[in-house]
Order: C-alpha cells, then structure tokens, then sequence
C-alpha cells in the first residue's frame, strides 16, 4: 500500500496521517512502520468515488500493521434455503462509503481509537464447505499471530467455526460467544451433512471451542422440528434471551445475562436474520418477529466495556435485498461493533 509522502490530501483507499492528538492517545505497545489509517474524506473526495472497500478505508494486508483487520469471507456452501450471502462482502463494502467517522452515541472516533484497515477477502472454495473451513482457519492464522482482531463479514454462518477454531488456537482454550441471531444454530446435521449454517455451535462445543455456560444467544424465534432441538443448549447451558422474552422485558433482560461476560474474553457473531425482514429482507433465512434496527443497535452499543476478541456479521444475501436496506444495515452494525471493540 502506498504512504502518504506530502501533507496533501491522500487520494482515495489510501493512509491518512493520523491527528497528533490521537496519537497522543494511542500509545501503541506495537512498532508500526505505515501512517495511521483513516478512512478517505467524504468532504475531500465524495462518498460514491473510489475503489469501494470496508468504510473506504485503505486496504492493507501486513496484520502487523493493524489493530483490527476488517476481513470479508464471500462463501454460502452452507445455506439450505436462499443462496446469495457470497456476495455478502461485496456489498456491504459499497454501503459503507456512506459511514462518518464519529459516533456521537458512545463517543468514541473508532478509527482513531485503533489502526483498522481493509484486509481484503480469505481464498474460498465454492464447491467445498470443509476446504473452504481449511483456507478460513489458516487464512485467520497469521492475523491473529500478529496482534490484530478480526472483524469478519460474511458469507453465511457456517464460517463462524472455522473463525472460532482459529480465535481459541490463539487464546489458547475454549472461549465465550455473544450470538445475535434468529436462530440457534445448534442442529446437529441437514441431509446428512455436519456442515451447515444451521450446525457451527454445535460442531464449536463438540471441538471444545466454546465454555459450557459461556454462550449466550439473543433474538431466537420461530418455529423448529421439536421440543427436543433444545436439549444440546440445555445440556451445554445455553443462556437464551427468546424474541418474544425481549419484546416483553426488554433491555435490562440482556444486561442481566451480560454481567456474566464481563472481563471474559467473548466472541460476537452477528447474524442479519436477527432483524425483523421487514428491516433486513436480503438473507438467507428470513424470520418474522425480530429486532428492529434501533433495537439491534442499542444491543450492540450495550457490549461496551467487555472483553470481545473478535466478530463477525453474516447472512447478508444481496440478491434478496430490497433498496439494499439490509446491506446498509449490515454496514451500520459493522461500524456499531468496531465501536465496541
């Protein structure tokens, strides 16, 4: 990636010097050899020019120069209904141009707060789930190793194990899950196949990626086969804040949960079906009844102050999408998370 060598403005997808102030703030314990990363100023160069990348920041691929690789994973060998989420990615890229930089919510400028840049996409291969989980493991790897958290867009969710068996290879041990989703992902298999994204939790425990106790899924809704598709949570201790629970309660039914994640190291994964498809119809498996985006929004916002290692949002189908609401939305949560990291 090309330096920023004058004071003049860096053109598009480029490295912007960082303000002295910040870097007063920063105190990086790590020795970076490029400028601070910042997104490309909307003031300077407007927001539908450019290569798109992830909040048209500049796209570097050395980890050891990042705090936070922003990481797109554009594979949907997992879905079992609507197909789409590989281009996922793609356009969640061209709905972040839109995003500012400040959020006057959490106070908090988060492109300032760390060195976060788009590290591009991880190699998949289309016509094989576990090859696909091989080059996601090994791809997160070398990231990982070098100091730098991942923020994942998908693609379907299947690709949170493959994430998850790479982020407990680095802490070490099994670690804690945050999930946002409309559904548990916690079946055991579908037509036979262990890999889908209706199994990657229940394949995470299985491995001993995830602490029984230490999952707590948020939005869960809808229909299912049985009464038994809950045991394998149960058995696991599963904590579970339903859709209907929190329209009922509210908030404060989440932040009773969350008190026991403080200063545990937690992984979020994001699904897009936790939205209402009236807020979010471009995925795979639509559901009735769910959040509405300022309610996902202030779910998120309440993750401030824990320990989250990494995330990932999924189920982004563009194909599905209306007006792209939900790649727009997705866009939004993404930034929301790089908030909270």
């Amino acid at each position: 990636m090309p330096r920023a060598l004058t004071p003049a403005p860096a053109p598009p997808n480029m490295p912007r010097a960082m303000p002295k102030h910040a870097l007063q703030k920063q105190k990086p314990a790590r020795a970076f050899r490029l400028p601070h990363p910042q997104p490309v100023d909307a003031l300077e160069y407007a927001r539908f020019t450019g290569i798109p990348t992830f909040m048209r920041l500049p796209h570097i691929t050395q980890p050891e120069e990042l705090d936070i690789a922003i990481i797109g994973v554009p594979f949907d060998g997992g879905t079992t209904y609507r197909p789409g989420p590989r281009f996922g990615p793609r356009q969640v890229r061209v709905q972040s141009a839109i995003i500012r930089p400040w959020n006057p919510v959490l106070n908090v400028n988060p492109f300032e707060k760390y060195r976060i840049a788009d590290f591009g996409d991880l190699s998949v291969n289309p016509l094989s789930i576990e090859d696909t989980f091989r080059r996601i493991e090994q791809g997160l790897a070398p990231i990982l190793a070098a100091g730098a958290r991942t923020a994942c867009v998908g693609g379907d969710h299947s690709i949170s194990l493959p994430i998850l068996r790479a982020i407990a290879k680095k802490h070490g041990g099994p670690v804690n899950l945050i999930q946002f989703d409309a559904h548990s992902d916690l079946w055991d298999e579908y037509f036979g196949s262990k890999y889908s994204h209706g199994t990657p939790f229940r394949r995470a425990f299985e491995e001993g990626l995830l602490e029984d106790g230490g999952v707590l899924q948020v939005g869960l809704r809808g229909q299912v086969y049985g009464e038994d598709d809950f045991d394998f949570g149960r058995a696991h201790k599963v904590r579970v804040v339903n859709a209907e629970q929190f329209h009922e309660k509210g908030m404060p039914e989440v932040q009773r949960h969350l008190q026991a994640f403080k200063s545990k190291p937690v992984y979020v994964t994001l699904d897009i079906d936790s939205v209402d498809p009236a807020y979010a119809p471009g995925t795979g498996t639509p559901q009735i009844g769910g959040f509405t985006s300022i309610q996902i929004l202030q779910l998120i916002r309440a993750l401030e102050g824990l320990n989250i290692i990494g995330c990932d949002v999924v189920e982004v189908s563009p194909p599905y999408d209306t007006g792209e609401l939900t790649s727009l939305l997705a866009a939004n949560l993404l930034y929301e998370l790089l908030c909270v990291l």
